[in-house]
């Protein structure tokens, strides 16, 4: 990318000192090698010598790689972070204003709100005004608004435009263009131009010269005038003037200018000629295709790889480096000294510092000869992610169609059509389109391919080359003729290639060239300019390009920082200035590349879209640029097809210098340019009003270019610096666009700009409704300059007008009337001048005035539907002919009516064509069509002036106009969706008239509901007047009613000047209520004439009057106080409420009824008497004891005297009375069968219950309630004995029954003796083996003797089932408490029947039959039936049943060995009984341990069985345990009260449990009760659950089973089972059994029974009595023992104080704190069955020693009050 300049050059001034960005490979495609290239190129000539023919693209080399498809490339990703964008830190901050070069101003920057945000046409609107004033504007969005950037940078590709800088510029341009003709022109004519001449050691500028001579009058007038000193000043040449400056300025004129500008003269009007053949018509106005577009003539230069500009600037240097005397053009000049650059304060290298000297002389263009000279610097080449292949080797590349031609100037769109097509004359006239704009999409052309080009263009001005045979190569045939050599010999152009005879020449050649030969057109130039294409990138590719290019270029070009070690960062002031710099500089040649004009519609938005992101809420968003030209207030939206950069946005890709020059948008549209990311780019702006001075500027600074491309302002390729324009008097403004803002540009407003580096943009256009006239004047200049239209501005604005009424609002109608107005104006005119000028040539009846049409002779057709776009363009001014055509039927060529006849569409003459033969006329819309919608149109415009017209008539008719004409109008004009002027002032003037119209209403109609509203309002008034004060609401009301608002509202319609019928209404009323007040003063002087009736219809028509008048208010009161009096009479005869009394005594104290009044008095009495009643009755009814007699008085007194009290009052008298006489009748009832002999007729214990609830709710008890109380308690005592009994002590009495179910439904178990039999071991049926060779038998679960039991509770198998390995019985490990876990597969289990000392875990206490018994003896003596009494006696009779059984098993003297099983079944049923059948339990124990003997010691007697659970913790030992403490004395201060009560409460409760065992001690005689001692287990330990072997016995054997069933619904204990141990409290311990101990029954029972010592006595009485049951009390121990057993009963305490002395208790009580029967050798004996114990059940029969020391304490003797105490305890604690 560096080049030095050439040192000698040989037939033109050659070698350029150049730098470039447009790389020769496209780094996009494939892969290519460029270096033979560049290694083959290497030589240091570049003249212009007869070139190498070589086919080679316009990057200068071989395409080698096949085409690939945009859709199908992939690159690497853009790091986003790695760009500015908005929002992230690598954005630039807003800097502060700064002095701009040229002193230029800074167009307005906006920051809009979130509110302004919302709607971009309404922001834009307002900011319109200002903004105007400077052609353009940027605006940065809220902080909140930043859409993501919405493209897949991997896919994203394009092509870019090359551009160079001093090209675009216009006068740098013209300068080298005109260079670039000289110098070919002295080639062909001998005398070549080496380098520029030198006049005082500095180059001539030829060119300038040329100018300078041409603005004083010519070459002779300069001379005769001697201009020749003033024209050297002009160039520079100052100081002391030689005296040879004239001379050498004269002659260097005279030598190179003057031969030339003379042939000039000579072959310009063949040239122009030949150039309007082509074009189809004169040069003015131009119609040239855009520069964008291919041309398909043979020009210099499109035909040569160096455009002019290069060309002039090779000349330039080469005359600015070589030294004066010539030399051969391929040796480079060694002896050239060059000369040092100074420094300059900007930063730069001077351009002349040191001389001419270029600022980039050491870059070099790559498509130059590769410098020799080592002094020269090249950056380094980097990579850019992928090879560098051809940037034409890409699916759009285009076969030139000028055979071996050179390469073109950029002259097509980035998106370029497809190569195919472009091997057609259509398509190739498509492609020659002369828009900069791509048009409407075609349906046909649009590509199936993302990513692929369009075919977008409309058809341009068609040019019409010479006819010449297409297959022929160029250069063949003559251009001019179209003939080969048979004519004449065929000069070949050197630049173009194109031929020509000389005989067509102007002025003609006589002899074929020998050398290098260059045609008039190539000599005197066509004008024509564009950007040559560049390669194809992808984002990421680009990037890494601009970021290199910028890099290289200002890293030799910028001061040294010391501070930052390098060279000092570039700024964007150097930007700028240096990019001028380049643009105004013809030494220096830079280039860059431009991804312009990219369509949105192939390579996708930067916004998110609707169709690629609906989820994205900026895809709807109303700024985006997608959206934003179809929002509801632009005019596009009435376009019917899309139309690319227009309203399909386009994007650009920029890099450093890369430029668009001065432009106004196409159709003087609006547009907006948003920035998604990278860096600055720089615009300038012209406002509207200055655009004349801004093109008058332009063509007097480049009049060379506008002579032969008059539309040159349409084609974006030229400049001119603000510096120059501000000198016109042109105002320039600039503003920075940087990532995230937007730019705005105005109609009609020209604007340029430059990118500081890698930036991404996005453009599109729109039309609020202002911009109409401007686009109306766009389509004028466009046919003007014959220009195509990017759309038909008639179509849009009919479009419009016909479109849904919705769409045609009346601001729509505001800027589309006009509008319609101007087009039809033009276009009735464009008929009328059309007809006159056919009826003119045509004789005969028109077809478009006569109906039936006669025989004239042109068509006429009304066509109202939509065709293609060529079928109604004009083929001259590229117009769009949409109302009106007329088309040849000859050429097909369409005409609009401007051109229609006086175009010549074919060969017929001007009055054959307007006469109309073989044409025709199209009409869109007829003229009454097009009437009738402009009418309809202004109309619509026209509604608010027609309402304001409307608004003044009424108003100038009369002084007081009709308020009904006032609503109408204001109804009429509110429905008018437009901002009316007057409209607030008459709907203000309509709300008051309104507002009086409403008022006055109320005074003069008022209906029927409104009626009795009223009434109640005026008696509520009347009462209240009399009161102290009335509310804020109140007061307005009396205010409304007054009778003066009536005179009022008349003297206010007379001011406010309006007429309604209310008006005459309300004047009627008000002589109405003047004639009442007349009657009512009449009625009050006499007011004992009239009655009651005629006052009330007085009143009734005072009332309808709707206001309050004096008179009427007083004739109120006088007929409440009437009609109080006769309320007051009629209600003696009736029984009154206190507070009915009460509100008709208030009534008349507001009546102002005075006390003497008879009916006050009586009433006021009346109210005394009912109070004092009401708070006698209050009082007893609120009585802790209610007086039952008073109440009954008070009752009879109200009916006696007729009271007035209250109606509460009385019912809540009434209702305690009927409960008491209710109550004590049931009392009477219940207390009289209570007492009837036959106990069974006595009622249930339920019903008092149920009586006794109701009685709580009165306040006092009727006679009979105690004794009822007493019987009550007297039955519930009989009840406690039964819970004792059964253990449920300190359960609720209600669980007594519940219990005694379940106990009557285990003994119906286990004392079946009809289906439960003894019987051998059984298994399990889950466990039981098959009959091998037997038919299975089928059993039935529900017949009881197919259902084979298990247990002690003699229930079928369910759960876990444990087998004992002496019985071979299973049982269920729910009943014993082993839980599953406990039990292993090989574990053997000894049962409690077969070991006695195997504890039975139980849940209550399980009491004696003959206790039953006794129990059931006592119901007689009840006062009531107990409910438990029908379950007592089945319990019996079951249990007795069962004993008469089993007694003949119970003889101690016919028991054998053999009936072990049996005793063993019974027993077995025994124990799973809830009852104890104490006498069998014991034989039973006693004969099994003497047949198989298990434990060493026999069982105990057993007399009692007491329930296994450990006792529920009471409240106060939850109390302790929640504070963590053992005495109460240590509980918190708070909690020590209540701990002391519950103390309280469980020492009553045990001494009244006490007391009751002590008074029921009666019937039935206790046996002998013993307690177990230490001796009566061995002293080694026994495991009852063990791995290893049994001790075996003599009788029972058998292997040990723990099975549980595979049943899906059996049934496994979840607690955790515990080792057994014997209890010892229920276990007695005789000193031993033998053979005589057993005696016969002597109570006359069957069986047998246990012998015992006097067993009816108690323990206390036969201790004194020496039956101590074998108790030595003269020993510590027996002493120890018997205290132990006598402390349990008060008569036992008692008897101990009898024996022992009245302090035996304080001096054992230490002694009594310990278990004294369990001796600590043997508790270390059983430590390991302790253990077991615990792992097999969960029970746990020891009290604490502490619990039972501190009851021991707390012990009180019972008394019949405490007793009584007690008793009420225990049954709040069993309610609890």
């Amino acid at each position: 990318m560096a080049s030095t300049p050439s040192a000698s050059l040989s037939g033109c001034v050659g070698g350029t000192s150049s730098a470039t960005a447009s790389s020769r490979a496209s780094p996009a495609v494939g892969s290519v090698n460029a270096a033979p290239h560049a290694a083959s190129s290497s030589s240091s000539s570049a003249s212009i010598a007869p070139k190498s023919k070589t086919q080679v693209n316009s990057n200068g080399y071989h395409p080698t790689n096949p085409p690939v498809l945009l859709s199908a490339m992939r690159s690497a990703p853009l790091d986003l972070t790695s760009v500015e964008r908005r929002g992230q830190p690598t954005t630039s901050r807003e800097p502060p204003k700064r002095n701009r070069l040229y002193g230029l101003e800074d167009a307005p920057t906006y920051r809009p709100t979130e509110e302004e945000w919302r709607d971009p046409f309404e922001y834009v609107r307002n900011i319109t005004p200002e903004a105007r004033q400077f052609g353009i504007c940027k605006i940065i969005p809220p902080d909140s608004w930043n859409p993501d950037f919405a493209i897949d940078t991997t896919k994203f590709h394009f092509r870019t435009r090359k551009q160079e800088l001093n090209s675009v510029e216009g006068s740098t341009r013209a300068n080298l263009t005109y260079l670039d003709a000289l110098a070919k022109f002295h080639k062909q004519q001998g005398t070549n131009l080496n380098r520029l001449p030198y006049v005082d050691k500095k180059p001539l500028d030829l060119f300038r010269l040329k100018k300078a001579v041409e603005s004083r009058g010519g070459f002779e007038k300069v001379c005769k005038t001697k201009k020749w000193a003033e024209i050297g000043r002009d160039l520079g040449y100052s100081g002391k003037i030689m005296s040879s400056l004239s001379t050498s300025l004269k002659n260097s004129y005279d030598r190179w200018l003057t031969p030339y500008e003379n042939y000039l003269r000579q072959a310009k009007p063949g040239v122009y000629q030949q150039l309007e053949h082509e074009y189809g018509g004169p040069l003015t106005p131009s119609p040239a295709p855009s520069p964008i577009k291919r041309s398909m003539v043979n020009t210099p230069s499109s035909l040569r790889a160096e455009s002019p500009a290069r060309y002039a600037s090779d000349v330039l240097q080469a005359t600015l480096n070589a030294p004066k005397q010539e030399s051969d053009r391929d040796t480079i000049m060694a002896d050239a000294a060059p000369i040092p650059s100074l420094p300059s304060s900007g930063g730069f290298t001077a351009i002349n510092s040191g001389g001419f000297t270029a600022v980039n002389s050491g870059f070099t263009s790559v498509n130059r000869p590769n410098p020799t000279d080592p002094k020269s610097f090249t950056p380094p080449p980097k990579a850019h992610g992928s090879p560098l292949p051809s940037g034409k080797n890409t699916p759009d590349i285009r076969p030139s169609t000028l055979g071996h031609a050179t390469s073109l100037k950029r002259q097509l769109s980035s998106d370029s059509l497809d190569s195919t097509k472009r091997e057609t004359g259509t398509d190739r006239e498509d492609s020659e389109s002369g828009s900069r704009r791509s048009k409407r999409l075609k349906k046909e052309t649009v590509p199936t391919v993302a990513g692929s080009h369009m075919s977008v263009f409309r058809p341009s001005a068609p040019r019409i080359p010479a006819p010449r045979d297409e297959s022929s190569s160029p250069g063949e045939k003559c251009e001019t003729c179209g003939k080969g050599d048979d004519a004449g010999f065929v000069a070949i152009c050197e630049s173009c290639d194109h031929g020509y005879h000389g005989t067509c020449l102007d002025p003609p050649l006589k002899a074929k060239p020998d050398a290098d030969w260059n045609c008039p057109r190539c000599l005197v130039g066509d004008g024509q300019f564009g950007f040559e294409e560049g390669g194809l990138y992808s984002l990421k590719q680009f990037q890494e390009k601009a970021a290199e290019f910028k890099q290289s270029y200002f890293e030799s070009r910028l001061p040294y920082d010391p501070i930052l070690n390098c060279a000092r960062p570039v700024t964007e002031d150097d930007v700028e200035r240096e990019f001028w710099r380049l643009v105004t500089s013809i030494e220096e040649t830079v280039e860059v590349e431009y991804g312009a004009d990219i369509h949105c519609t192939t390579h996708g938005s930067g916004f998110p879209t609707a169709e690629r992101n609906p989820c994205d809420p900026y895809s709807t968003d109303p700024w985006n640029l997608n959206l934003m030209p179809l929002h509801p207030e632009s005019l596009f939206r009435h376009i019917k097809s899309d139309i690319s950069g227009m309203t399909v946005p386009w994007v650009y890709v920029g890099m450093i210098f890369s430029t668009f020059c001065w432009h106004n948008e196409d159709h003087f549209a609006y547009s907006i340019n948003y920035q998604h990311f990278g860096a600055t780019k720089t615009w300038y702006g012209i406002p509207a009003d200055d655009t004349e001075k801004f093109e008058k500027a332009m063509m007097e600074a480049v009049p060379e270019l506008f002579e032969t491309q008059p539309d040159l302002l349409f084609q974006l390729v030229t400049l001119l610096t603000p510096e120059h324009l501000k000198k016109a008097g042109v105002r320039v403004y600039a503003v920075d666009q940087r990532a995230g803002q937007l730019v705005i540009t105005f109609p009609q407003a020209y604007h340029a700009g430059f990118n500081h580096g890698f930036n991404f943009n996005e453009a599109v256009n729109f039309a609020p409704s202002d911009w109409e006239p401007y686009g109306f004047d766009g389509v004028e200049r466009l046919q003007q300059f014959r220009r195509q239209p990017c759309f038909s501005h008639d179509e849009l604005l009919w479009t419009a007008a016909e479109g849904t009424s919705s769409m045609l609002t009346i601001q729509t109608a505001k800027w589309l009337a006009p509008a319609l107005g101007r087009v039809r104006k033009r276009e009735l005119g464009g008929r009328d001048d059309f007809f006159a000028r056919h009826g003119e040539d045509n004789h005969d009846p028109c077809s478009l005035n006569v109906e039936p049409a006669g025989n004239c002779s042109l068509d006429f057709e009304v066509l109202d539907e939509d065709v293609p776009e060529e079928e109604y363009q004009c083929a001259q001014c590229k117009c769009y002919a949409y109302l009106s055509r007329f088309k040849c039927h000859r050429s097909g060529r369409v005409l609009c009516l401007r051109h229609a006849g006086h175009h010549a569409c074919c060969d017929m003459s001007e009055a054959e064509r307007f006469a109309g033969a073989e044409h025709i006329l199209y009409y869109r819309k007829t003229n009454d069509q097009l009437d009738e919608t402009y009418q309809k149109v202004a109309d619509k415009a026209h509604m608010p002036e027609a309402w304001e017209e409307k608004f003044e008539k009424l108003l100038d008719e009369g002084s007081k106009p009709a308020l009904k004409s006032l609503r109408n109008l204001l109804n009429e004009g509110e429905r008018i969706p437009y901002d009316l002027p007057s409209l607030p002032d008459l709907r203000e003037f309509v709300d008051r008239c309104n507002e009086w119209v409403e008022e006055a209403t109320n005074y003069t109609v008022r209906k029927q509901q409104n009626r009795r509203k009223n009434d109640k309002v005026w008696q509520s008034g009347l009462r209240r007047s009399v009161g102290p004060g009335l509310s804020a609401q109140e007061l307005r009301e009396r205010e409304f009613r007054r009778v003066d608002n009536i005179y009022r509202l008349i003297d206010e319609a007379e001011r406010i000047g309006f007429d309604c019928p209310e008006i005459q209404h309300l004047q009627e009323r008000a002589n109405d209520i003047r004639s009442f007040q007349k009657s009512a003063e009449q009625a009050l002087e006499h007011i004992r004439r009239h009655d009651q009736e005629s006052i009330e219809k007085l009143i009734e028509e005072g009332r309808a009057y709707n206001v309050d008048i004096p008179e009427l208010d007083r004739l109120s009161e006088i007929l409440e106080q009437i009609k109080w009096n006769a309320k007051a009479r009629a209600s003696r005869s009736r029984f009154l409420t206190l507070k009915e009394v009460r509100d008709l005594l208030e009534e008349g104290h507001r009546l102002e009824i005075p006390l003497y009044n008879d009916n006050m008095k009586y009433y006021g009495d009346k109210y005394q008497a009912g109070q004092q009643w009401e708070s006698k009755a209050r009082e007893l009814i609120n009585a802790e004891i209610v007086h039952y007699p008073q109440l009954e008085a008070l009752s009879n007194q109200v009916q006696s005297n007729s009271l007035p009290v209250s109606a509460d009052t009385l019912a809540a008298v009434d209702q305690i009375l009927h409960k008491q006489r209710e109550a004590h009748r049931q009392i009477i009832d219940i207390t009289e069968r209570s007492l009837n002999p036959d106990y069974r007729k006595r009622p249930k214990y339920a019903e008092v219950v149920e009586i006794m609830k109701k009685l709580e709710d009165l306040n006092s008890k009727p006679t009979g309630t105690l004794d009822l109380e007493k019987e009550q308690r007297r039955h519930e005592d009989w009840m406690r004995k039964g819970k004792k009994l059964f253990g449920k002590t300190n359960a609720p009495l209600h669980i007594l029954k519940s219990h005694m179910e379940y106990v009557l439904e285990r003994n119906l178990a286990c004392f079946d003796i009809r289906n439960d039999t003894p019987r051998l071991p059984a298994e399990p049926a889950s466990r039981a083996a098959s009959e091998e060779g037997e038919a299975k038998v089928s059993r039935s679960w529900e017949d009881p003797t197919q259902v084979e039991v298990f247990c002690i509770c003699r229930r079928i198998e369910a759960g876990m089932m444990i087998e004992c390995e002496l019985c071979h019985e299973w049982y269920h490990g729910k009943c014993l408490k082993i839980a599953r876990g406990k039990v292993k597969e090989d574990d053997k289990y000894t049962c409690p029947i077969c070991d006695w000392r195997v504890k039975i875990p139980r849940d209550a206490a399980r009491p004696k039959l003959e206790e039953l018994i006794s129990w059931q003896e006592e119901i007689p003596t009840l006062p009531f039936q107990p409910e438990e009494e029908e379950l007592l006696k089945k319990i019996i009779d079951n249990a007795q049943e069962f004993r008469n059984h089993i007694s003949a098993f119970c003889n101690p003297v016919l028991a054998t060995p053999s009936e072990a099983d049996t005793q063993r079944f019974y027993l077995r049923k025994i124990e799973g009984a809830e009852i104890l059948l104490s006498m069998e339990t014991n034989f039973f124990r006693q004969e099994l341990h003497k047949w198989s003997p298990v434990a060493p010691e026999p069982p105990p007697v057993l007399e009692i069985s007491k329930s296994t659970r450990k006792p529920r913790p009471t409240k106060l030992q939850k109390m302790l345990a929640q504070y963590g403490v053992e005495d109460p004395d240590d509980l918190p201060e708070n909690m020590k009260s209540k701990a002391n009560s519950l103390k309280r409460k469980a020492m009553n409760a045990e001494a009244a449990a006490a007391a009751a065992a002590a008074s029921s001690t009666t019937g039935l005689a206790h046996p002998n009760m013993t307690s177990p001692t230490p001796h009566s287990f061995a002293t080694g330990n026994h495991s009852f659950f063990s791995r290893g072997s049994q001790p075996s016995t003599p009788s029972l054997a058998g292997a040990p089973h723990a099975h549980a069933p595979q049943r899906s619904n059996s049934i496994s204990s979840s607690r955790p089972g515990s080792s057994l141990r014997p209890d010892p409290l229920e276990m007695g311990n005789p000193p031993g059994l033998h053979p005589d101990f057993f005696i016969s029954g002597g109570n006359g029972g069957p069986g047998p029974s246990l012998a015992a010592p006097d067993s009816t006595l108690a323990f206390e009485d036969r201790l004194p009595r020496g039956q101590d049951d074998g108790i030595n009390l003269s020993t510590d121990a027996g002493k120890a023992k018997a205290l132990e057993m006598l402390r349990l009963t008060e008569t036992g305490r008692k008897r101990a104080e009898e024996i022992f002395g009245p302090g035996v208790w304080n001096s054992r009580d230490d002694a009594f704190g310990s278990r004294s029967n369990i001796g600590q050798g043997q508790q270390e004996d059983d430590k390991d069955v302790d253990k077991m114990f615990q792992d097999l059940t969960n029970a746990d029969d020891e009290d604490d020693p502490k619990k039972d020391r501190q009851r021991e304490r707390d012990r009180q003797s019972v008394t019949a009050d405490s007793f009584e105490a007690e008793r009420n305890a225990m049954d709040m604690e069993d309610s609890d």
